[in-house]
């Protein structure tokens, strides 16, 4: 079936990956990117005009550094706009599919320990009260193709690949680690229902070692001093909270096994 969707940060990690699948399908896709240089999106002022034309909204795009300290900043790009964008999709009465983050947990508690996870929070939260046609995909550990452009925000994967040798933290924490061709079908998984808050992992906790084992890279280990407090030491989706009619396709060693022969093209 030709859909014709709306792919915000169509030009990051996520959301590049969605607009290669999404061609690939046929779909009609119109993009919208901001401009952190300039705090605007060009394409902002036809917004509404898209929405009004779209058969639904993925949306991607947002600030994902978690380390980033200017609060409103953080708040501007990922709550201030994702409010116009929810607004404008409950006025035309568009599905949603919004890009959350496991950071919204916090330590368990359901308290980020970030600026990055409560702006994510309370996009999500305003979004389920605003919008009929809402679902919220809170991501956990995403690696694979296409993030090569995020930096320090990198996948340990990436990173350890592109150094040559990483160094971890000795408490051996766990994360729940997702190859992102997972993340795209998800996406469509989630379009086919109208509302909802899932949790995209692949379910099983693993050591950053697992995942450093398996692009073939040296490791040590950092002194214990380092971590900081606020460091989640244990992630993973819950079973319960997965999307219906989905599963992940790639465990950790066939992800970094593909992204492995990809980093070497």
């Amino acid at each position: 079936m030709d859909m014709k969707v709306l792919l915000t940060g169509s030009n990051g990690f996520i959301g590049s990956n969605l607009l290669h699948k999404f061609k690939d399908l046929g779909w009609h896709v119109w993009e919208i990117n901001v401009d952190e240089s300039t705090n605007k999106a060009p394409e902002y002022k036809n917004l509404e005009t898209i929405i009004k034309q779209c058969d639904g909204i993925f949306h991607v795009g947002a600030i994902s550094d978690t380390t980033l300290h200017d609060c409103n900043k953080m708040l501007y790009y990922n709550y201030t706009l994702s409010k116009d964008i929810f607004d404008l999709a409950r006025k035309y009465d568009k599905k949603l599919i919004y890009s959350s983050s496991a950071a919204t947990y916090g330590l368990g508690d359901g308290l980020p320990t970030n600026i990055y996870g409560w702006s994510k929070k309370l996009a999500e939260e305003y979004g389920l009260k605003t919008c009929e046609k809402f679902v919220a995909l809170r991501y956990f550990n995403v690696y694979g193709p296409g993030e090569e452009n995020k930096g320090k925000m990198a996948s340990v994967a990436y990173q350890a690949y592109q150094k040559g040798s990483f160094t971890l933290f000795p408490k051996k924490p766990l994360r729940d680690f997702i190859y992102i061709k997972d993340v795209v079908n998800a996406n469509l998984a989630a379009f086919k229902l109208d509302r909802g808050v899932f949790d995209v992992g692949y379910g099983k906790p693993m050591l950053f070692e697992d995942l450093v084992e398996g692009m073939n890279i040296k490791y040590d280990y950092t002194t214990e001093d380092k971590i900081p407090g606020w460091y989640q030491h244990y992630t993973c989706a819950n079973e319960d909270m997965k999307i219906p009619g989905w599963e992940p396709y790639y465990p950790v060693a066939d992800g970094t096994h593909n992204y492995l022969k990809y980093l070497k093209k």
